[in-house]
């Protein structure tokens, strides 16, 4: 089935795998940048991940969010985030986890709820301690392991081990240098975050996926072909679709960060920083890695000896 809209002609022919050099060089400064942030300045954990105070309350009416930021704000409680919750009579509150034990945790749900007024009720208050916290963490990584891990089984039962490991390493370096955004920028990170962490996985891996289906099926129908020549072939035949897969996402992505709100600022710029960098990734990351593994099943051992002398 032809892609009935293509951003180049059919005949394209740029030879993406002679410019790997070049993109390997890009990836590993993301990578190298991403390790840097991660120490200075660090990521910005959210409530979830370091402790806090969690309210989730209702209203007689609509909920006037970016007015009640403004006016828990004035309480000088540190940082507090407010976003609709469920209908636009709810809304979910998180603080920070105040200085001080018990006490202090309870004086700061009683000024909010005094400031608040009696047209709301509580449904829930929770006090997230550090020790929460850290196993929210840890359970976030570990969701985040098995995802890669996963990914890779799939992808070596679909196509070949080499296939895996090349599209495990891209999903990593994808989903590596996000965190690494959001430690440059300051961004909150907390659910939301693993969230957005775990939606460009999978994003991620379908464009892999369609470029590695290109390349099964070019390895049987050109068996005297070299594997630079593949693979170029297979970037050149599917790139109207990946870029225009790109394209139409940023489409439904770029409103939510300029209109979206402070609570979905942070996933949805993660997002459409993954999708560029996945985009990069399956062009030029992903299909290149082949050529740095042994010569994959069915291709003539003369092919692999031209590989190896185009490697």
């Amino acid at each position: 089935m032809k892609f009935p809209i293509r951003l180049f002609p059919e005949n394209t022919n740029i030879d993406f795998v002679s410019k790997r050099h070049i993109a390997i060089v890009i990836t590993a400064l993301m990578v190298v940048g991403a390790i840097v942030l991660l120490f200075v300045p660090g990521l910005n954990f959210g409530t979830d991940f370091k402790g806090g105070i969690l309210i989730e309350a209702r209203s007689n009416e609509a909920v006037d969010v970016a007015g009640l930021r403004k006016t828990l704000d004035s309480l000088e409680l540190g940082g507090v985030e407010l976003q609709e919750f469920g209908t636009n009579k709810d809304v979910l509150i998180r603080m920070e986890r105040q200085d001080g034990g018990e006490e202090a945790q309870n004086k700061a749900i009683a000024k909010v709820r005094e400031t608040m007024g009696t047209n709301y009720e509580y449904r829930r208050v929770e006090v997230v301690g550090p020790r929460v916290g850290e196993e929210l963490r840890h359970a976030a990584i570990l969701a985040l392991g098995l995802a890669m891990l996963f990914i890779g089984v799939y992808v070596a039962v679909r196509f070949e081990w080499q296939f895996g490991v090349a599209a495990v390493i891209a999903t990593f370096h994808d989903v590596f240098v996000t965190v690494g955004l959001y430690a440059a920028l300051g961004l909150e990170f907390d659910l939301t975050a693993v969230a957005a962490l775990l939606t460009l996985a999978g994003y991620s891996l379908n464009d892999t996926v369609v470029v590695f289906d290109r390349i099964r099926e070019n390895l049987r129908k050109h068996k005297n072909a070299t594997l630079k020549t593949i693979i170029n072939d297979a970037v050149n035949q599917t790139l109207s679709r990946t870029l225009m897969t790109s394209l139409t996402t940023l489409l439904a992505i770029v409103p939510l960060v300029l209109f979206g709100g402070p609570a979905l600022h942070g996933f949805s710029v993660a997002i459409t920083w993954g999708i560029v960098v996945g985009t990069f990734s399956s062009i030029y990351v992903a299909a290149a890695l082949l050529l740095y593994m042994k010569p994959l099943r069915g291709i003539p051992s003369g092919i692999g000896k031209a590989t190896e002398a185009a490697v």
